[in-house]
């Protein structure tokens, strides 16, 4: 048995990127854990519904401005805006640690992105156990297929020499320049060699690495860092948003299956995908939802065949749509897999591109780049997703085959027994590098 712990959740992202840590933050808090998630002040009070302990990593300022510019989500560019706002909040992690009681049992679970934060704080607690847990396949580097880098798909027959040449140059251009300069800065304020490379320290960092989707969406690959526990899509419904709108009801009953479009939560650029989704449908002559907290993106009028909401829980609105049309985000993606519905992904940048191939390989969705959609792709695409005959079979196999997933205890399992090991026998990783 475990003695109870103060378990630091650290994430950020948008609420698809939140929702998985709360999942996992409870059953923490079940069995006897305090738990305290750390993550944008705009997702405070959704912490606070979900009955734990909450701290700001970044303001809502901070947050608002990151989501305000629209290279957030330009496939090159956005892991570059990304890192410029937060490079401002790298002391936030260590300073929360520090201000905690020095004699209390302390373990760190980690966005992939807060890791090199998390990194820091071991200059406070030498042999902090630390988690590093992945949202997204995409998000552990592999040299192996699937590969995909940005919207290209590498083919299975490339030669491993290009592949890692790929990486090396994405490397070279793309990431260390932008990242390895702040970090190194801050690690020699507190005594710490310099890191080389981005990545490879990040995926070094962690005592264990957790996966947080379904091994059967992304298997394992041979180079992705040890330990690891494979866990499962975390998937999280808030308790006061659970029921859908009286509005939003009216209009499901009044009619057949709605298509259901989002471009995901922390989108406020997509007035061209819901322009082309609006002709789209009514080329259809479709019913829609269209899910948006950001109005303005909207038509300026939406036919009676067309209904806004800013907010719908996905998992009571998804088992009544005819497909579900969105960004690639992993959580929409984790949502339509468990309510067994169609989806048409369109990805802007991230990981998006990398679950789109996923979904399609496993024969529930397709997939149109976002720069790519035209009201008339859409409709085809979409015209073509509805019409196979296969489509409901092989959603609801998927769909069955998520419901029998429990990562819960087979993840809380593996950080409760990390936390038993000595300080003495841990990896003292500060300023370790994958090889």
């Amino acid at each position: 048995m475990t003695a109870p712990l103060h378990v630091l959740i650290a994430t950020l992202g948008s609420a698809g990127d939140i929702h998985p840590f709360l999942a996992l933050g409870q059953a923490l808090q079940a069995r006897g854990h305090r738990v305290t998630v750390l993550c944008p002040e705009v997702f405070g009070p959704l912490v606070q519904q979900a009955g734990m302990g909450f701290g700001a990593m970044g303001s809502t300022a901070q947050y608002e401005a990151v989501t305000q510019e629209p290279d957030l989500w330009d496939a090159r560019k956005g892991f570059g805006v990304i890192w410029r706002h937060l490079r401002e909040g790298l002391r936030l992690l260590p300073d929360h640690v520090q201000a905690l009681p020095p004699d209390e049992p302390l373990l760190l679970v980690c966005h992939p992105l807060a890791l090199a934060s998390a990194d820091l704080c071991r200059t406070q607690r030498p042999g902090l156990p630390i988690v590093g847990a992945y949202l997204a396949p995409q998000n552990l580097r592999t040299v192996h297929h699937p590969l995909t880098l940005g919207p290209l798909a590498v083919p299975a027959w490339v030669p491993m020499a290009w592949r890692r040449w790929a990486w090396r140059r994405i490397d070279q251009q793309l990431i260390d320049p932008l990242t390895v300069p702040d970090l190194n800065a801050l690690r020699r304020e507190r005594g710490l060699p310099p890191i080389a490379h981005f990545v490879a320290h990040l995926q070094a960092v962690p005592d264990l690495t957790a996966t947080l989707f379904a091994p059967w969406f992304g298997p394992a690959q041979p180079d992705w860092p040890q330990p690891r526990v494979e866990g499962g899509f975390l998937l999280y419904d808030r308790p006061s948003q659970a029921a859908l709108s009286p509005e939003l009801q009216r209009f499901l009953a009044a009619g057949p299956p709605p298509l259901v479009f989002t471009p995901g939560t922390g989108h406020r650029h997509a007035a061209g995908y819901f322009r082309a989704a609006l002709q789209a449908v009514q080329a259809l002559g479709r019913r829609a939802v269209f899910l948006t907290g950001h109005p303005e993106q909207l038509p300026a009028a939406l036919p009676p065949e067309v209904l806004a909401q800013a907010y719908a829980s996905f998992r009571s609105l998804l088992p009544q749509a005819a497909a579900l049309v969105h960004h690639g985000g992993i959580g929409s993606t984790a949502e339509a897999l468990r309510a067994g519905v169609p989806q048409l992904v369109v990805p802007f940048a991230h990981d998006q591109f990398d679950n789109a191939r996923r979904v399609r390989a496993l024969g529930v969705g397709d997939a149109l780049p976002a720069r790519h959609a035209s009201p008339a792709r859409l409709r085809r695409r979409l015209q073509a997703l509805l019409d196979r005959p296969d489509l409901a079979a092989h959603c609801a196999t998927l769909a069955a085959q998520a419901a029998t997933d429990r990562p819960l205890p087979r993840l809380c399992d593996a950080i409760e027994a990390l936390a038993r090991v000595q300080p003495g026998e841990a990896r003292l990783k500060c300023g370790g590098e994958a090889s």
